[in-house]
């Protein structure tokens, strides 16, 4: 059965991430519409007909409420759940007089989206087996998410809060997964990262060793070669010195 999905957001990171991960962790969704503006959630919407919707309260052109108003004049409004950033309680209360099932303050995780909108779908159109995840391969790939974005970002400040964001979920379960998933943890896999390429540095010779270790994301000369030594057994000159008489 098709189902249609839209996300009406004017932040881009949070319209596209809820997007992505929705993409990501199920096929049950034929259909995923993108709005940035109320107007463009109400055209959508008279449009394409979806089935679900999470929408912003405050958007340019028209904002959350304006877009249920119209919506629900023409006998057209999606199962409506709500995200703002909004505590008033105004905006509430009209979002669930005009029929919004759930009014969600942001940041809302990912997979907590993911849940519900599966939720959704299951009371428009009965539960499907299939579309559940499994839990392990969920967070299987959940880590592998983090460990690209380590492997994309290691030579910038990252620190395990940008990685759980990036992936939608708390710092501390992607630390807990980590830890469970890699047998070590989220810093000592990142350090990992960086003195690998931090080898093929020292390899071609022609960088210092200061310059090597602010290269790949150290802030500090000596922290660098305390790293390096806990991993490779050796310092990175000795290492260097090695590397040449191969």
């Amino acid at each position: 059965m098709s189902i249609k999905l839209l996300i009406a957001d004017d932040e881009d990171t949070i319209r596209n991430g809820i997007a992505k991960y929705i993409q990501l962790h199920t096929d049950r969704f034929d259909k995923i519409y993108l709005a940035s503006n109320g107007q463009e959630a109400v055209d959508i919407i008279f449009r394409d007909k979806p089935d679900i919707m999470f929408l912003d309260v405050q958007m340019p052109l028209k904002d959350g409420i304006e877009v249920m108003q119209e919506a629900k004049r023409a006998d057209i409004l999606p199962y409506t759940m709500i995200l703002s950033a909004y505590d008033e309680f105004k905006y509430c209360q009209q979002a669930l007089h005009l029929g919004a099932r759930e009014y969600l303050l942001k940041p809302v995780r990912s997979s907590q989206i993911l849940q519900m909108v599966n939720r959704a779908a299951d009371e428009l159109f009965g539960a499907q087996e299939d579309n559940r995840i499994e839990m392990t391969e969920e967070k299987n790939c959940l880590v592998e998410l983090a460990r690209e974005f380590v492997e994309e970002h290691y030579y910038e400040n990252i620190m395990l809060a940008d990685a759980a964001y990036k992936v939608g979920i708390s710092p501390g379960y992607l630390s807990t997964l980590f830890q469970k998933e890699m047998s070590k943890g989220f810093v000592d896999y990142l350090n990992e990262i960086r003195i690998e390429h931090a080898c093929t540095y020292l390899q071609q010779n022609y960088l210092k060793t200061y310059e090597i270790a602010y290269k790949v994301g150290f802030k500090d000369e000596k922290y660098f070669s305390r790293v390096f030594k806990k991993i490779k057994g050796q310092s990175p000159s000795e290492y260097r010195k090695g590397s040449q008489l191969i």
